[in-house]
C-alpha cells in the first residue's frame, strides 16, 4: 500500500522511508528503497500462516530465515526494470547490511548456501534453478 509522501510508514521496523508490514499488507512511500521493500515482501513469502496472522512491525523469525530473506531479495532483483542483482547488493551493502565475507556479493557467491538450502526446503525455490553468474564483489 503506497503511504502518502511525509507520511509515517505504518509497520516499518526502521521507521523513516523503510518499507513496514502489517498482517497481509506492504506500506513503502516514493522514498522507500527497493531492497528495504523486497525484504520486507520477502519476509512475508519466508514466514508461516501463523505469523502472518499476528504480523505487526517486526517479521521475527530465525537467522536462517532472516538469511534466506535476503538471498530471496537478490534473485528477485532481476525482475525490476533498471534493477540488477548486483545493484541490489550494492545497495543493500550501502544501506548497512553486513556478511562475514564483507559484501552481499561476496556472501551470496560464497557463502549463502545454507539461505539457499532453507528456501529449497520451504519450497520457495526450485532445487533446479541455479544463479546465473557470479555477482561483482
Amino acid at each position: 500500500m503506497q503511504v502518502a509522501e511525509g507520511d509515517q510508514i505504518p509497520g516499518s521496523y526502521w521507521g523513516e522511508a523503510e518499507a513496514g508490514l502489517r498482517g497481509d499488507c506492504l506500506f513503502i512511500r516514493a522514498d522507500t528503497p527497493l531492497h528495504s521493500a523486497l525484504h520486507e515482501a520477502c519476509h512475508y513469502l519466508c514466514m508461516d500462516g501463523a505469523r502472518r496472522a499476528a504480523l505487526d512491525t517486526d517479521a521475527g523469525g530465525e537467522y536462517i530465515e532472516e538469511s534466506a530473506v535476503c538471498y530471496l531479495q537478490i534473485l528477485l532483483a532481476d525482475r525490476f526494470d533498471g534493477v540488477t542483482r548486483h545493484s541490489l547488493c550494492r545497495d543493500m551493502d550501502d544501506w548497512g547490511y553486513s556478511f562475514r565475507l564483507g559484501s552481499t556479493a561476496c556472501w551470496f557467491n560464497e557463502d549463502a548456501e545454507d539461505a539457499r538450502a532453507w528456501l529449497i526446503e520451504h519450497g520457495l525455490v526450485d532445487p533446479e534453478m541455479k544463479p546465473t553468474g557470479r555477482l561483482r564483489a
